[in-house]
């Protein structure tokens, strides 16, 4: 699996095979294209397709539906950091497996899977989640986005941003009002809405600091007619699904950002290696090998805080408090990484045909998204009894 030298306890053989094959994939398929697709600011859908035609998709979904039916995220997470520790991100892609799919698999009829589980395994059928709303960030019980129940249809309503993947999805989990009750949270369903219904219009693709490959998006609803038999679980529960499925969600976040910052720890150790400076590698210097090696301790302690968190949450016991404790050191310590290895690249470091300058930039974020740094330690704050 590359990376550090820590004991992975968390993999046997064929998690292994398996790393190996996504890796010849991703060096075949994604990494000798992946800086034109930033330069387009587009992934194209053809690459989701070979993405799931080579059964990455499918890992949980089970075999009636094209999947292989694993109930283990073990096989998730290699994919995760095989795609974290190449050139560019496939946002779209690591969403639509970790964050869209359990949704089908959880909440979903079998009706509902039969129609949908097949394409969203082979990539054909692409999906994206619809929370955030303009000028709305973290408040989901704060959404305005409303859908009124006539006869067989919810007439849908309302704007939503920051939409990974929303450019080419096919089926969009669209979180709206349905309801009212004392409590904000109550009245809120998850609506799927799908590509050519009439009133769903995609605005622009926003652009970003960093991801540039990724497509993020706006998506706008008018009277849009959804089918009673296009929600998703039961209505009005709609927020207790999201909280039910964030410490999945925060875990892969956490994953990729571990693999990440492992990645940009050996570029650099592999650069200060071969870099003169005053006559001298740059790895000779007192500082540069403080620096790395600091770095590497405190990533070892980042792997063995996420793989133990794997583990948990294959076992069921990782709690939304631990879930937001391995999001938060896993991201943060990705930021110090990513800002402490361009240093010694200098001037280089600056430049965005090196893969560390792409690197700095993408990382930011996952300090934001899934739940910004403050918002997991209001989490960890008040389970440890802190009001």
């Amino acid at each position: 699996m590359g990376g550090l030298p820590v004991q992975r306890a968390i993999f046997d053989d064929s998690h292994l095979a398996f790393a190996r094959m996504v890796r010849d994939l991703l060096d075949k398929e994604v990494e000798p294209y992946a800086l034109a697709w930033e330069e387009e600011q587009a992934i194209p859908a053809s690459l989701y397709r070979t993405l799931g035609t080579a059964g990455i998709f499918g890992t949980q979904i089970p075999e009636e539906f094209g999947g292989a039916g694993e109930s283990s995220f073990t096989y998730n997470a290699v994919v995760l950091e095989e795609i974290a520790r190449g050139s560019v991100l496939l946002g779209p892609a690591t969403l639509h497996h970790n964050v869209v799919i359990p949704y089908f698999l959880h909440y979903a009829t079998h009706e509902q899977q039969r129609r949908w589980l097949p394409g969203m395994a082979s990539g054909e059928l692409m999906g994206a989640i619809a929370m955030t709303e303009p000028g709305g960030g973290s408040d989901l019980a704060g959404l305005r986005t409303t859908a009124v129940l006539e006869g067989d249809h919810y007439r849908l309503n309302g704007a939503k941003t920051f939409i990974t993947g929303g450019a080419n999805a096919g089926l969009i989990i669209v979180v709206a009002r349905t309801g009212s009750g004392a409590d904000r949270r109550d009245g809120l369903t998850l609506l799927v809405v799908e590509n050519g219904m009439p009133g769903f219009e995609r605005g622009r693709k926003l652009r970003k600091l960093g991801l540039h490959a990724q497509d993020t998006v706006e998506l706008f609803f008018t009277d849009v007619r959804v089918p009673v038999r296009n929600v998703l679980g039961e209505p009005g529960e709609a927020f207790r699904y999201l909280t039910g499925n964030l410490p999945q969600e925060r875990l892969a976040i956490a994953v990729g950002s571990m693999a990440m910052a492992e990645s940009i720890l050996a570029d650099t150790v592999a650069y200060v290696g071969d870099r003169q400076v005053f006559g001298q590698r740059l790895s000779s210097m007192q500082n540069t090998k403080f620096v790395l090696a600091g770095l590497a301790a405190q990533l070892e302690a980042g792997r063995c805080l996420v793989d133990r968190a794997i583990s948990e949450h294959n076992n069921g016991t990782l709690t939304g408090a631990d879930a937001a404790k391995v999001k938060l050191f896993a991201t943060e310590l990705q930021g110090r990484v990513a800002d402490e290895c361009l240093q010694l690249f200098g001037g280089y470091g600056y430049m965005t045909e090196y893969r560390i300058a792409r690197r700095f930039t993408d990382a930011r974020i996952t300090r934001v998204y899934g739940g910004s740094s403050e918002i997991m330690k209001t989490i960890i704050a008040k389970s440890m009894g802190l009001r």
